[in-house]
């Protein structure tokens, strides 16, 4: 081999190697960019998701502090004003959700608390050396996390003065409990964690980062948590620091989590606090390195093109025209090879707004099943409500005075009830279990036959209702309940509607430790061909807008929560009957026999 093909040869391999390594940097600077605006996206959604948690609770310090009970509590110092204070702290933490709540003297003495009957009681503890106090005494309001002295648990204090003729007599403090959205990041697989003004992180679905400082902290920083006991239990001088420098952007190695990942964060007021989130760097190196492959194999390609182009050029002058042709096809295959990356670019472009338009489809689905629903379950009552304060006007235009406190208290019942449905409505959509009750069957049946008792004069039903022989209670919601008996009567009534001799039969029925409630018309049934989408969300029957076609579906979706099944049987032409199928409920009598 000659000296000139040996340096022809070195550098064709320097020239590819550094085309390999070229496309290597610049496939993982574009996908570190792309890496980059996806956590900018996800740390949006995060923080909103943090805000919120703490915002459900902004609220509960200051209206607690107007309460007169509490208020009476710190006046008198009196064992009775102390227990109502206390029984009430219990019954708004049991409706509120919120961890614990308890009131503190000017001095800091914690007085009442909603705790007051458990071991870890807060009653008699003093909390002054708290930032979250002292803050209430000099703007007003606190608000700061922390590790409790007392229990141990970790949680976010928000704080509120309680002013009597412009003087501060005390501080009212709800604990807010975070660690369900640790647990929610955590099952989500989520890389996030919260740090605080000193760098320490205390929220986190990564467990290897809690109760860790981003950087070695300074002795003054040490001192300072220590006389707050914002960690208490926590060792924090010997606790290892995450990283040195933590920049956003940066590349560092988490090797619990499968190595390299770039790390972003974001600032999150007002308490100083910072959100980070990690990516992993492993789908970007490995594109990256499929990028200087193809460079790579292109180059050798090129080159080995090239080499033979040369050799055939000295060899053989005549064939230049089949050179240039071999010259051609490579140059093709090359632009075939560059068509191919753009089109997997373009289709990674395309999943991504096919899924973000999906997100945005999922999130005005849920809105719309809400909002439909809330018109479904309140539409009812209300038109019962006008039926009976029109009864009451004609009532008290005759001056039947007697008659018309009962309409009214018929109307105040009404209300009752929406208020009830809506309440419901909200646990449901705040996706928390519904109290379940002891229910008398024949009560339900009964109350939904009067909200509907309008419809029945009014359009000439004949309606009979049987009850059973022996009393029967199950285990529901009362007013769920109703409203499943009510949407099936509202159903019977529209199947009877254009009969001759309309008539609808509500007959309870108890089998096997269970309790059956069959709702049958004499209406024209179910046709075959729709029988099997009844139930769909949205799905009716009813023209001109006379129907939502969420009835069925509600109504299956309640029954099927309290472990009931609502099943149909119709035949064409005589009629329908719907069964609702519940567990029977267990009595105290019926215990004690066993």
């Amino acid at each position: 081999m000659s000296a000139r093909s040996a340096y022809l040869g070195a550098l064709v391999v320097v020239a590819v190697l550094a085309a390999a390594v070229l496309a290597w940097f610049g496939a993982m600077e574009a996908g570190k960019r792309r890496l980059l605006t996806q956590m900018d996206s996800e740390l949006a959604v995060l923080v909103r998701s943090v805000d919120s948690e703490i915002e459900r609770f902004r609220y509960l310090p200051s209206v607690i502090a107007r309460d007169g009970r509490i208020r009476a509590a710190l006046a008198s110092r009196s064992a009775g004003d102390i227990e109502a204070a206390d029984r009430y702290l219990m019954d708004i933490r049991t409706d509120s959700h919120a961890a614990e709540l308890y009131v503190m003297a000017a001095d800091g003495l914690t007085i009442a608390a909603s705790n007051y009957a458990e071991p870890s009681s807060f009653v008699g503890e003093n909390y002054r050396f708290r930032p979250y106090y002292r803050n209430a005494l000099d703007s007003g309001a606190g608000r700061y996390y922390a590790v409790g002295v007392t229990t141990g648990e970790p949680g976010y204090f928000l704080s509120s003065a309680i002013r009597e003729k412009g003087r501060i007599i005390g501080v009212v403090v709800v604990k807010v409990d975070m660690r369900p959205l640790e647990q929610t990041w955590s099952r989500a697989g989520t890389f996030a964690a919260v740090s605080d003004r000193d760098d320490v992180v205390f929220l986190t679905g990564h467990g290897e980062w809690k109760y860790r400082p981003l950087h070695p902290l300074s002795v003054q920083t040490l001192s300072e948590i220590a006389a707050t006991r914002k960690y208490d239990g926590v060792d924090l001088a010997h606790a290892t620091p995450i990283f040195t420098s933590g920049r956003t952007g940066e590349v560092i190695d988490i090797a619990e989590s499968g190595g390299a990942h770039l790390l972003r964060s974001v600032e999150m007021a007002p308490d100083g606090w910072r959100l980070w989130t990690a990516s992993s760097l492993a789908p970007v190196r490995a594109n990256a390195f499929l990028f200087a492959l193809i460079a790579a194999l292109a180059g050798m390609l090129a080159s080995g093109v090239g080499l033979y182009l040369r050799q055939r050029r000295l060899l053989l002058r005549a064939k230049l025209e089949q050179h240039e042709l071999l010259e051609r096809r490579v140059v093709e295959r090359t632009a075939e090879l560059n068509r191919e990356i753009e089109e997997r670019r373009r289709t990674e472009e395309e999943l991504r707004e096919t899924q973000a338009s999906l997100i945005h489809a999922a999130k005005l689905a849920a809105l719309g099943r809400m909002s439909t629903a809330i018109v479904h379950e309140v539409s009812q009552p209300l038109a019962a409500m006008e039926n009976t304060l029109a009864s009451t006007g004609l009532l008290a235009e005759r001056g039947e005075t007697g008659a018309v406190a009962g309409k009214v208290r018929q109307a105040r019942d009404l209300v009752r009830r929406i208020q009830r449905t809506v309440k419901s409505l909200k646990s449901f959509a705040r996706n928390e279990p519904e109290r379940l009750e002891t229910v008398d069957v024949d009560r339900a049946v009964a109350a939904a036959v009067e909200v509907a008792s309008h419809r029945f004069t009014a359009g000439n039903v004949d309606l009979r209702v049987e009850t059973l022989a022996v009393p029967a209670e199950v285990r529901a919601n009362a007013v769920r309940l109703e409203q499943v008996v009510l949407n099936l009567i509202a159903n019977a009534l529209d199947a009877v509607a254009k009969r001759e001799r309309p008539a609808i039969r509500i007959i309870p029925e108890r089998m096997d430790g269970k309790i059956l409630i069959h709702v049958e018309d004499n209406g024209s049934g179910i046709d075959e061909s729709v029988r099997e989408r009844i139930a769909e969300p949205f799905f009716t029957t009813k023209v001109g807008g006379e129907g939502l076609g969420l009835g069925l579906s509600i109504s299956r979706a309640i029954v099927t929560e309290i472990d009931g099944s609502l099943d149909f049987r119709s035949i064409a032409g005589e009629g329908c009957t719907f069964t609702i199928t519940l567990p029977e409920a267990v009595t105290a009598t019926a215990e004690a026999a066993e």
